[in-house]
């Protein structure tokens, strides 16, 4: 089962990421690093805790998961 712990590693580094491409994105666009700045963090925000559920409401759907033997020689 994936913790609360693990959850929280995973989504801040995907959230740098995550932030890192769209700032770039944004930034190839526009040519404004204030608003490729702006719109990275504001997409982070929200994300973040997004993210964050989701990976939390998956790790309790079985569907996928492999189940360890109920014991071991």
């Amino acid at each position: 089962m994936e913790t609360p712990k693990r959850s929280i590693a995973k989504t801040i580094s995907w959230r740098v990421v995550a932030t890192i491409i769209t700032g770039g994105v944004t930034y190839f666009l526009t040519g404004r690093l204030d608003f490729a700045v702006t719109v990275g963090l504001a997409d982070t925000g929200v994300k973040f805790f997004t993210y964050y559920a989701h990976e939390r409401i998956w790790s309790r759907i079985s569907y996928g998961k492999v189940r360890p033997p109920d014991f071991e020689i």
